[in-house]
């Protein structure tokens, strides 16, 4: 069985939802034969390659809130993924453009080290001090993930290098649509949207595998939308 997540390294909700589909995913009779595929979603490709911005100041002018309040969105986000065991720091993140790291998860993939550097990518952008839009941060995440250092740079300093990839991943997206990530697409016959609890990726793998029909589980998991709109569930929220 196929699972493939579409999601990018700006959003939350992908790193929280990721975690969760993971502990679906563990205690799952049959997981060791789910293939796990990522593709790429960027949410703000507009932005200008070399355009970052703290993440505070981001929020604060995306949503119209002021910083204390943009402030206290990311606490409550911090509070989701600290239940999930994930680090999250509230200040000091950047927010730019992710293509470049999505042009590198294609590489990664290629060399069948997708899962690795995708799970590196998420804990230096939301946990750790380094920012993954600076190019030699990414080519330190890349080896840390088990690729060459020179072929990473190589792609970096190529713009078509896997490029025509991740806008594949993207019109697929369109076409099947997604509008909000993270998005998981069970054997191509339907779709979860959000970081869902783990129960709901568990009962999901069960159902898929015994090809039963579902429809699409939208519910009101938080997720990021395609202008880059993350929702942010009340204090104490677990969705």
């Amino acid at each position: 069985m196929r699972v493939e997540i579409w999601s990018d390294i700006a959003c939350p909700w992908c790193y929280i939802g990721k975690a969760r589909f993971e502990k679906g995913l563990a205690g799952f009779t049959h997981r060791d034969e789910v293939e796990v595929v990522h593709r790429s979603f960027e949410l703000d490709p507009g932005r200008a390659k070399d355009d970052t911005q703290q993440v505070i100041d981001m929020l604060a002018r995306k949503y119209g809130r002021t910083r204390e309040e943009a402030q206290a969105m990311e606490a409550n986000v911090a509070a989701n993924a600290q239940s999930e065991g994930l680090g999250y720091r509230t200040e000091g993140r950047d927010h730019g453009n992710t293509f470049d790291i999505h042009r590198l998860l294609h590489l990664a993939k290629a060399h069948g080290r997708q899962d690795e550097l995708l799970t590196i990518a998420y804990r230096a952008n939301f946990a750790e001090e380094r920012s993954v839009f600076d190019a030699e941060v990414l080519v330190e995440l890349a080896v840390e993930a088990g690729l060459d250092a020179d072929e990473a740079r190589a792609v970096l300093a190529d713009p078509e290098a896997y490029a025509a990839e991740v806008r594949a991943d993207e019109r697929e997206a369109s076409e099947l649509g997604a509008n909000a990530v993270p998005f998981f697409v069970f054997d191509r016959r339907y779709g979860i949207s959000g970081g869902q609890p783990a129960e709901v990726f568990a009962q999901a793998l069960e159902q898929a595998w015994k090809d039963r029909p579902l429809t699409a589980i939208d519910g009101d998991a938080a997720a990021c939308d395609a202008d880059g709109v993350c929702e942010v569930p009340q204090t104490g929220s677990n969705a």
